[in-house]
């Protein structure tokens, strides 16, 4: 039987994030896991992890890094101040997808936003990503509103 655990990220676990999420990229696509790894992502990864209300996850089978996701609350006013929890960046790697780690991951998230207290779990998907929609839509998830994007020039930065 294999162990499957979800735990915190740390900056070691960066550059598999990284091909994770490049294993279907549908946005960053001159994103590279190195080496060397670029600064940038060691940047937005202590970003993350100075936040309190930011965890980025990762699942981890036998020991190796085959899942990621990051988990976001986010305070509100609608529903007399609800939070939201933002399920952001779901990826699991290709070869070991069909064995329900991507369903452990989701599960294990939507519990997080209970214990949170968290009115709503969203997410967003890209359009193409189909499978991915029927995945969501099985664990309970409405299309229930349009997403859109401005993607800014901050190459520079």
């Amino acid at each position: 039987m294999s162990d499957f655990v979800i735990r915190d990220a740390t900056a070691d676990d960066l550059p598999a994030i990284i091909a994770l999420l490049q294993q279907d990229q549908m946005g960053g696509e001159d994103d590279d896991p190195g080496p060397p790894l670029d600064d940038r992502y060691r940047t937005a990864f202590d970003a993350i992890a100075d936040n309190p209300n930011d965890r980025l996850l990762v699942g981890e089978l036998d020991g190796r890094v085959v899942g990621t996701f990051q988990l976001t609350f986010i305070p509100g006013l609608l529903f007399h101040g609800g939070w939201r929890g933002l399920i952001e960046g779901v990826r699991v790697d290709s070869a070991v997808r069909g064995r329900q780690l991507g369903r452990q991951m989701m599960e294990w998230a939507i519990e997080r936003c209970r214990e949170k207290g968290c009115r709503i779990a969203q997410l967003t998907s890209n359009r193409a990503r189909v499978d991915a929609h029927r995945f969501y839509e099985r664990l309970g998830f409405v299309a229930s509103h349009v997403g859109m994007k401005l993607h800014l020039d901050n190459s520079s930065t």
